[in-house]
């Protein structure tokens, strides 16, 4: 990304606020992302409504012409940023963002993949002033390209890619979207899995996304939704509670939270989704079982790398506290077993 029009800012990885029109000349690191996520990424401190705004009010300009939100910038294109007022010494800034530290579970040049813990958000937005990826770039100023891959729910913890390149963001989308991507959690359940579905269990209950009266967004099981399908293998159970394997075949929002619930098998903490009078009984200091998280956790994905095309398999170990509470179920069980076979 090169700024050719004279602007305060110093650093080409953000425009920040200024007094001055903005010329950015687009490069491979920002070839087809869309105008808003890049002015988003760019305009460092700005508001996400102010990004719309100026974009809606046409005085943001590609190559000269009027373009929407959802246009896909390409290599060469002319960005022209107006000016954005920057805010005065007496008006409150925004709470700096704290650089990430999360466990990296592999790196190279194209990839770096990370731990995320339970509680973190992904990304910045509907109440959440930042997450993993503004704290991830804010450790790495360096770095001239930093995307996530996918998404994971801020109370799910596990495998989450961002990628360092264009090229191999693109190329992850596309195996996602070709369903060559292989996505499997651990879930921790509240309920009795049925002697009649074997160790096996397919749900292909279409999904629809809706807000509530207070605009929170949900998703229920709807027959105009979309397509969705999950595959569930039962990995232990104990009167009342079941470990299972959540294989995703598709990736709509809230997924396998929405299809557990279908089944009648909410996962233990979920306050979305769950059931709530347990989840408080859990969460009480000295619950035997106890837990104060969600017990959903992406512990394994297999896919090709974006460059060299070799099989890849990325693991993030369960973390104590879910352990924990498989290791409480095993000791208030009937002749229990430690050996619960808990890959990763």
């Amino acid at each position: 990304m090169k700024e050719l029009g004279k602007t305060s800012q110093r650093s080409v990885t953000g425009v920040v606020a200024s007094d001055q029109v903005s010329l950015i000349e687009i490069d491979d690191s920002s070839a087809g992302q869309r105008i808003d996520n890049f002015l988003l990424r760019v305009c460092k401190g700005v508001p996400k409504s102010h990004i719309y705004r100026i974009l809606r009010s046409g005085e943001v300009r590609v190559n000269k012409g009027r373009i929407d939100a959802q246009y896909r910038l390409e290599l060469g294109d002319l960005v022209r940023v107006p000016p954005i007022r920057i805010a005065q010494p007496n008006e409150a800034a925004p709470a700096p963002v704290p650089a990430g530290g999360f466990p990296i579970l592999f790196e190279d040049e194209h990839l770096l993949v990370i731990d995320k813990p339970a509680g973190v958000a992904v990304h910045g937005g509907s109440g959440v002033a930042f997450g993993v990826i503004e704290q991830m770039r804010e450790a790495r100023p360096q770095a001239k390209f930093l995307e996530l891959v996918h998404r994971l729910d801020r109370e799910t913890s596990g495998v989450l890619m961002l990628a360092k390149k264009r090229a191999a963001l693109v190329n992850l989308h596309e195996q996602i979207r070709e369903n060559r991507m292989d996505k499997r959690y651990y879930a921790c359940v509240h309920g009795e899995w049925a002697s009649d579905w074997g160790r096996r269990r397919a749900v292909k209950e279409p999904l629809h996304k809706y807000l509530t009266a207070d605009g929170e967004r949900r998703v229920r099981v709807q027959p105009d939704g979309l397509a969705s399908h999950t595959v569930f293998n039962l990995v232990d159970h104990w009167p009342g509670y079941a470990l299972l394997e959540a294989e995703l075949k598709t990736g709509r929002t809230h997924q396998i939270r929405v299809h557990l619930q279908h089944l009648e098998l909410p996962i233990i903490g979920d306050a979305k989704y769950g059931d709530f009078a347990l989840n408080k009984a859990l969460a009480r200091a000295n619950a035997k079982p106890g837990i104060k998280r969600m017990f959903l956790h992406a512990y394994r994905l297999k896919l090709t790398h974006p460059a060299t095309g070799a099989p890849l398999q990325l693991e993030a170990p369960l973390p104590a506290e879910c352990r924990g509470f498989i290791e409480q179920l095993n000791e208030l069980r009937t002749g229990f077993n430690p050996e619960t076979t808990l890959h990763g």
